[in-house]
């Protein structure tokens, strides 16, 4: 998210580490986990409902229509079905370490 230099200032302000912190507390205290999945991972691109990924996604665009299965998706709605996806399988196959975990790995679990 960085590298976009739109968004680097904003982000760069917001106290990642504070708001880490505060995630791992909060999960602890709700008897959570906290897991990683790869920040590579094509959330936004990936339809939720077949799982076609398409080449390339503009930020810009904030809804798209799968060209595989013809499903209408909002782009944030989308990322988060998928990322809830991805956690559950996490959850369910065990956690990893995976070493290096930055913010944008993080999902909660359980």
């Amino acid at each position: 998210m960085m590298a976009n230099h739109q968004l680097a200032k904003a982000i760069a302000d917001c106290g990642w580490s504070e708001f880490l912190r505060q995630l791992e507390y909060k999960a602890k205290w709700h008897e959570r986990k906290i897991g990683a999945i790869n920040r590579w991972f094509p959330s936004s691109k990936r339809c939720n409902s077949c799982g076609h990924i398409l080449d390339k996604l503009p930020l810009e665009v904030r809804e798209w229509t799968c060209p595989s299965c013809n499903s209408h998706n909002l782009r944030d709605k989308n990322a988060a079905l998928n990322i809830k996806a991805v956690g559950q399988t996490v959850l369910a196959c065990g956690l990893s370490s995976s070493g290096d975990q930055s913010l944008t790995d993080l999902v909660i679990l359980g």
